[in-house]
């Protein structure tokens, strides 16, 4: 497992990436939640762990850049739950929330890849058996191979009960038996 990433924020407010030797931007930082990477923003002089207020920073701009996912009653709502007695309980909801969301998008891109692996005709063949087979429930037909599910088979020319054989498939006819 790797190590906590340890990027210091200096006065100037630069930030100084220490896993690279380089200063980095918020959009850096944006990336490295995106890509996963654990890491951890300290006060390069007081070494205190300023890593939520720099996460709120880019959650702000990401907020006043584009399309917002906070409204404003909701802001104001998360503003009235602090110091309350169910702000825990609130913190832990809104955790497993998001982690409950992230994990049905997952499974859906996986689904949604899994379908899209398929070949085209290998679908569209699968749609048209279970359509068929909806139809056939719905009249009342059963779904049956040759032979299977007829009590009596029509005779064929050639092969009635009175021809030289017999009946194959009836008791006295010459099916499975040796001529002795």
């Amino acid at each position: 497992m790797s190590e906590t990433r340890v990027i210091k924020k200096y006065p100037n407010r630069r930030l100084y990436d220490t896993a690279i030797s380089s200063y980095i931007t918020l959009a850096d930082v944006k990336g490295l939640v995106l890509d996963g990477v654990d890491f951890q923003v300290v006060d390069a002089k007081t070494r205190q762990n300023i890593t939520r207020s720099i996460l709120l920073q880019i959650i702000s701009e990401e907020e006043e850049g584009g399309e917002p996912i906070f409204s404003s009653e909701l802001l104001a709502q998360l503003i009235r739950a602090y110091g309350g007695n169910m702000q825990n309980v609130l913190t832990s909801y809104l955790e497993k929330s998001l982690e409950l969301w992230f994990d049905q998008q997952r499974m859906l891109q996986e689904r949604t890849r899994t379908f899209m692996d398929h070949s085209p005709m290998n679908v569209l063949t699968q749609f048209a058996e279970r359509n068929l087979s909806m139809w056939q429930a719905m009249s009342g037909l059963e779904p049956h191979g040759p032979g299977e599910g007829d009590e009596q088979e029509a005779p064929q020319p050639g092969k009635g009960k009175s021809g030289p054989e017999g009946d194959k498939n009836k008791p006295g006819g010459q099916s499975g038996r040796r001529k002795s």
